[in-house]
């Protein structure tokens, strides 16, 4: 198979000496996950996430005192040789934001809470007057910081996360794709209007069809508007293990086929280190899918006339109307590199429409775990629901209990219930809101604490750690979802 692709045009934006956008390569971001005010683990991450192959490293900035010690670390991580650029990660605190500007390189702000406080989840009505008075009051407080990064040489990321829109767009738009456009384009418009162009945007969710169709209807929204700003690509709260790289590479590698996306981050629900080899594992499989020697590498049948191939979508024969597709791949790729090219390959085409079979064919698996790996790609591109789906962020400095055992733990005991998605957040920030897709949610409330969610109803709130587990359980089994 070969195909050409045309990478969708933008303008560059300068962050240090990383350029994205343009004629530039794709560049590989992750995260720090240690306490921003612990200078010393923090300087020894970025450089870790560095010589990993990380090309921008973000920071979380819960405070002005947080945003502040930046400034030290940036300076540390200088003394140290490394060049890499460092983003501050904003919520809830526009002052942070301020103080970040004069000490990284780049800040990100969600415009869910940056000036709009935290989601209520009450349903507010506003009537034109007062939606045009809340868009005033957005422009009033957003310009002087676009003043003081246009001053500083500072770069901005508006980053929009599915479940953490502003009442005023749920009051119109609802949790939706359009919502997340339109909250976006409401910061991109007061940029255009002030010349502010050195601009990324990201727009995310856990649920990789919700990802997807949302960045296109940005892409979209943009061009009727004459933006051409460029794009960071991630599926939030991907979790961990083959799940987390599965969903991430469905996401992120459907849109980088199709020529959108100038930056990329994988969000893993582990040590983030382990980020940047999958980053990079997208990109080669993007790269070799560009050029005409990808032909007879990876091979992929489409169609009514192929030899039958083994039904994993649970239905005896191909429904009417729908094909079967195989992908073959070659006995030198490892078991890593067809899980992220077979996610791409089948993962792209599964989120255009649906097939009646699937089938991987890959001589570094054995038959079991091409069978496995098809079912969870199906799971990802929500065509086929086998087991249970966990929504996890990745951690970071907010994160208020040990993200990957608490995972393990949850998943241990939760793994039977098939078709509940249930979200692990470390902190509020990630919480309700972020978790927009899951039926129950864990999530740290404050050190040794936990709050217990069904959908966005907090059922146990601050509860010790070692009882939110089984007030979990016990919440899913009231309701009647544990298995007979």
């Amino acid at each position: 198979m070969s195909k050409t692709f045309r990478r969708r045009k933008t303008h560059p934006v300068h962050i240090g000496h990383v350029t994205i956008g343009g004629d530039n390569p794709v560049a590989v971001q992750s995260m720090t996950n240690t306490k921003t005010m612990d200078t010393e683990a923090s300087v020894a991450q970025i450089l870790s996430l560095a010589e990993a192959g990380a090309d921008i490293v973000r920071l979380t900035a819960q405070t002005s005192d947080h945003a502040r010690n930046l400034g030290t670390i940036r300076e540390k991580v200088r003394q140290a040789g490394c060049e890499v650029p460092l983003v501050a990660d904003i919520h809830f605190n526009p002052a942070a934001a301020f103080v970040a500007a004069e000490n990284v390189e780049k800040v990100r702000i969600n415009p869910g809470n940056f000036v709009d406080p935290g989601r209520t989840f009450v349903k507010l009505e506003f009537t034109d007057d007062e939606y045009a008075a809340e868009l005033e009051r957005l422009r009033q407080s957003f310009v002087p910081l676009l003043d003081l990064c246009r001053s500083r040489g500072v770069a901005l990321r508006i980053g929009v996360n599915h479940g953490s829109l502003s009442d005023r767009i749920m009051s119109r738009y609802g949790d939706t794709p359009a919502g997340m456009v339109e909250s976006a384009m409401e910061f991109l418009r007061v940029c255009m209007s002030e010349n502010f162009t050195d601009v990324v945007i990201s727009i995310k969710a856990s649920n990789v069809v919700v990802m997807t169709e949302t960045v296109r209807l940005l892409c979209d929204a943009m061009a009727a508007e004459g933006m051409d700003f460029p794009l960071h690509l991630g599926v939030t709260e991907a979790g961990d293990g083959e799940d987390g790289r599965i969903k991430s590479a469905v996401g992120i590698g459907s849109l980088l086929a199709d020529g959108i996306g100038d930056t990329i981050r994988v969000s893993l629900s582990e040590a983030p280190e382990n980020e940047i080899p999958v980053a990079r594992r997208i990109l080669r499989h993007i790269e070799l899918l560009s050029k005409e020697e990808a032909q007879g590498v990876v091979d992929i049948t489409e169609g009514r006339d192929a030899e039958p191939v083994p039904l994993v979508t649970g239905f005896e024969n191909v429904p009417e109307g729908l094909s079967s597709i195989r992908v073959t791949y070659p006995a030198d790729l490892t078991a890593d590199e067809v899980q992220i090219a077979a996610s791409i390959d089948l993962g792209s085409r599964l989120l255009e429409r649906p097939y009646g079979s699937v089938e991987i064919v890959a001589p570094s698996l054995t038959a079991e775990e091409c069978r496995k790996l098809a079912l969870d790609i199906l799971q990802a591109t929500r065509r086929r629901i086998s087991k249970t789906e966990y929504i996890a962020c990745p951690g970071c400095g907010r994160t208020l209990f040990d993200l990957h055992t608490t995972l393990s733990r949850v998943k241990e005991s939760t793994a039977q219930l098939k078709g509940l998605k249930i979200g692990v957040m470390g902190c509020i920030v990630n919480g309700p809101g972020e978790m927009a897709d899951a039926d129950y949610g864990y999530v740290g409330a404050g050190p040794g604490r936990v709050s217990i969610y069904r959908g966005k109803e907090c059922v146990y709130k601050n509860i010790p750690t070692d009882e939110a587990l089984p007030m979990l359980l016990k919440l899913i089994a009231n309701d009647g979802r544990l298995p007979e």
